[in-house]
């Protein structure tokens, strides 16, 4: 079965009475053009989306008939959970994590990443408050920047400046 877009998602869709297959996918499929999958009942599904980035998300619907419906979910993975005790450290955390050029995801004030142990380790010896656990990564941050800069107005000072109650 091929899939060219998305056609809506569970939240607001008329399911009415029609089953509901699944097409699991990894965090870091949910933004590629194409796929080739199969559902959780054993349906071959090809996703072409060539005019557009679907970044698909939790419940959307990929395929409608008269008696069921293919929605997506996401798989758990191992993340690195962090919880910030506050916004400088928000913007801290944020900031070393996006120059490495990972992706992040912000979920239930949390913040995560997909695992990796250097990162892991990197953060707890900073003295972040993380912990390694199962998550879906299903929110992540869309954040454009400036090039770095070397002088003092450089994009972390402007950042921890905005995180920093005035005295």
């Amino acid at each position: 079965m091929l899939v060219k877009e998305k056609i809506g998602n569970l939240e607001l869709f008329a399911i009415n009475n029609r089953n509901i297959d699944y097409v699991l996918l990894d965090w870091y499929e949910t933004n590629k053009r194409i796929l080739h999958k199969k559902t959780v009942l054993g349906r071959e599904l090809s996703m072409k989306f060539l005019n557009e980035n679907p970044q698909l998300g939790v419940g959307d619907i990929v395929y409608e008939d008269d008696f069921g419906l293919i929605a997506v979910d996401i798989n758990e993975c191992d993340a690195i959970v962090i919880r910030p005790r506050s916004m400088h450290e928000v913007a801290a955390v944020c900031y070393e994590i996006g120059n490495k050029h990972l992706p992040l995801f912000y979920q239930d004030d949390e913040i995560l990443v997909a695992f990796e142990e250097p990162l892991f380790q990197l953060l707890t010896s900073s003295g972040y408050a993380v912990e390694k656990a199962r998550r879906k990564l299903i929110s992540p941050l869309k954040t454009t920047v400036a090039p770095h800069g070397s002088s003092s107005n450089c994009l972390f000072n402007r950042i921890m400046k905005l995180t920093t109650d005035p005295e």
